[in-house]
């Protein structure tokens, strides 16, 4: 009876047992539903969806102190959600209000530009592969290449233009250049044929605003408003600077950082591309605009395109390389989380921005912040982790790097500098700060610094002249000359701008180290370092023949007019913010010295001659001067390449 009631006992514990775990298993299977049906349909819940983003945003705001900052997002033609964070005012205790609050989006502002050409394309009104001289009536653009830039270029940012820094920004409205006046005055030069490489262009967007406005035969801002803003009811948006009196209250502030404390700085003036740039807007506005596209072109029951031309729009129109993400019709494509995406970010002094479509979902994402700092970083992390939960990608295996890859590394290895840049004016100096070193690490992979915070990235060859990024979802691909040799690289996330691989010579390593030798040399005439060491080396002999003073006087003006330049001239560029405002006066006069030692050099020379064939001073003493007379025409040579020799606007 006993040997039963144990066995009963077995028995049913067993049955308890059974039902706990298929319990546990329906739990699993409920919990895997429910996240698939996430994978498939992304955020649903609204109540869900702010909870996740609250959490995010918080941390965000104080880790990289950012004042305020406003979102949106847009799923199925409906608001899903949108929200302020933060401050729009911290002096008055302002929150940010989605609906009211004014932000500046920057370079978003481009795709109202673009969805304007758009419209007036399929009115028949431009051809995108025509020549853009045919529309343009006061001021043309040179012919430097056989092939004309056309809006297919202009889209792209492949019209082959330098970029444009001095003077894209106003201090007030009275000094707003305006737009047609700027893009003639200040037209940057043609430096690549058009549709061969991406160098991202404000310029060439600014161009197609005039475009609409000539063709319109009205305002590009009034143009906007009528065509795009009206019909969408956008009513807390304008391209108009200053804003308008009814919407100036409700614009946000921007503030900068520092020493611990929020600083408040004035409205951003973009000046002379306004096209390019000068929006400001709400996040529902924001918001609307997204629907209309993801919707092809309605909103409700209205239409800013035809469906054909929305779908066009999203288009791919140009890739370096098919197996990377290249530019729609003015979007920018991404490919994150195995999603499609195309989109655009925008960034001003102050504020940083960034608007990104899901065609496939439906799903429209925009955030702006109200400060520098961490934002630019931020917003990368925000979208990441919004993929990440509601759309997110099977675990892959991380590629091994091959055998034998630093065998081959010594191709892809070097510095690469940014096809987008200025090479003509005193403001290729900058190109210097923008450049690339591709290194390879122990492990067999390729590592690359980024610039402006962009981090650092480790890559695995995957195929031939391509490499996939460790531990995250970038692209890299190499791209050969007709010598075989390697020319130019491509990232996957910035379809916007190419990498071009410099000479040694032009390399940032080459001529910081030729700008130290050059001025311990000058510094030798002020008796420091080699003066020592000539005494110490070349013994002073009791019948040594002196120069006239002259002789030594010229050689030491030269030199301190160099180092009065040098000084002058990191004075001015300390704060390349105000470059955008013009060029600074401090540096005009720096500039003048270089000039002057030119003049002195060639006396130098001359002097030199005579130096030797007199015996003035000790061995030393006239190798030392010989020396720094060929460090000034070495000098003079270095100022030259960067654009600094003579007055270079």
């Amino acid at each position: 009876m006993s040997k039963i009631f144990r066995y009963i006992q077995v028995l049913f514990l067993a049955v308890l047992l059974l039902s706990s775990v298929q319990g546990q298993e329906r739990v699993a299977e409920s919990q895997e539903l429910n996240q698939d049906t996430i994978n498939r349909q992304g955020p649903t819940d609204p109540d869900e969806l702010e909870s996740f983003l609250d959490g995010i945003m918080a941390v965000h705001l104080e880790s990289y102190h950012i004042a305020g900052a406003t979102l949106s997002v847009v799923k199925d033609g409906k608001i899903l959600l949108a929200k302020g964070y933060g401050y729009a005012d911290i002096k008055n205790k302002k929150p940010v209000n989605p609906e009211k609050t004014l932000f500046r989006p920057g370079s978003v502002s481009k795709l109202f530009t673009w969805t304007a050409v758009m419209q007036l394309f399929e009115q028949g009104k431009l051809d995108l592969e025509a020549d853009v001289n045919q529309y343009l009536k006061d001021f043309k653009i040179p012919d430097t290449y056989p092939e004309p830039i056309t809006l297919t270029h202009l889209f792209t940012h492949t019209p082959g233009f330098e970029d444009v820094w001095t003077g894209m920004a106003a201090r007030s409205a009275e000094d707003l250049v305006p737009l047609g006046e700027f893009l003639a005055e200040r037209m940057p030069p043609r430096f690549l044929p058009p549709g061969k490489l991406a160098a991202y262009s404000n310029y060439g967007t600014a161009l197609a605003g005039y475009i609409v406005q000539e063709l319109s035969g009205i305002p590009f801002e009034e143009y906007i408003e009528e065509n795009i803003f009206k019909p969408l009811g956008m009513e807390q948006s304008s391209f108009r600077q200053p804003l308008p009196p009814r919407l100036a209250g409700d614009m946000s502030v921007g503030y900068t950082f520092v020493k611990g404390k929020y600083e408040a700085r004035g409205f951003e003036f973009i000046n002379g591309l306004a096209p390019a740039g000068s929006l400001s807007s709400s996040a529902t506005d924001m918001a609307k605009f997204m629907i209309a596209h993801l919707q092809l072109g309605k909103y409700g029951e209205q239409s800013i395109l035809e469906e054909e031309t929305a779908i066009m729009m999203q288009r791919q129109l140009f890739t370096h390389d098919p197996r990377l993400d290249g530019n729609a019709y003015g979007f920018w494509e991404q490919s994150l989380n195995n999603l499609r995406m195309i989109g655009h970010g925008g960034d001003s002094t102050l504020f940083h921005t960034s608007l990104v479509l899901i065609p496939e979902r439906n799903l429209g994402f925009y955030i702006s912040y109200n400060s520098t700092g961490g934002a630019g970083a931020a917003r990368d992390e925000l979208l990441q982790a919004f993929l990440d939960r509601y759309y997110p990608m099977p675990e892959e295996l991380e590629p091994e790097p091959s055998p034998d890859f630093l065998e081959r590394a010594g191709r892809f290895t070097g510095y690469y500098g940014m096809a987008r840049g200025v090479f003509s004016t005193y403001e290729k100096i900058a190109n210097l700060m923008m450049v690339i070193q591709v290194k390879t690490t122990e492990e067999g992979t390729l590592l690359t610094p980024f610039p402006a915070g962009l981090g650092i990235k480790q890559w695995v060859e995957v195929e031939p002249l391509v490499f996939r990024e460790l531990g995250g979802q970038g692209i890299l691909v190499f791209q050969e000359n007709d010598q075989g040799r390697i020319a130019n690289a491509f990232v996957n996330q910035f379809p916007y701008f190419a990498l071009v691989k410099l000479a040694w010579y032009q390399s940032p390593g080459f001529h910081y180290t030729l700008l130290a030798i050059l001025m311990i040399l000058f510094l030798s005439t002020l008796g420091w370092p080699l003066s020592a060491l000539s005494r110490l080396v070349c013994r002073r002999k009791k019948d040594i023949r002196s120069a006239p003073w002259f002789v030594r006087g010229v050689a030491g003006t030269i030199s301190a007019f160099y180092i009065i330049f040098l000084l002058g001239t990191v004075m001015a560029l300390s704060d390349p913010m105000e470059i955008m405002f013009g060029i600074p006066s401090l540096l005009k006069i720096a500039l003048i010295f270089p000039l002057i030692s030119a003049g002195l050099t060639v006396v130098a020379l001359i002097l030199t001659y005579f130096v030797w064939k007199n015996r003035y001073w000790t061995v030393c003493g006239r190798a030392q001067y010989t020396l720094i007379i060929l460090a000034s025409a070495v000098f003079l040579w270095f100022l030259n390449y960067w654009k600094l020799f003579g007055f270079n606007f």
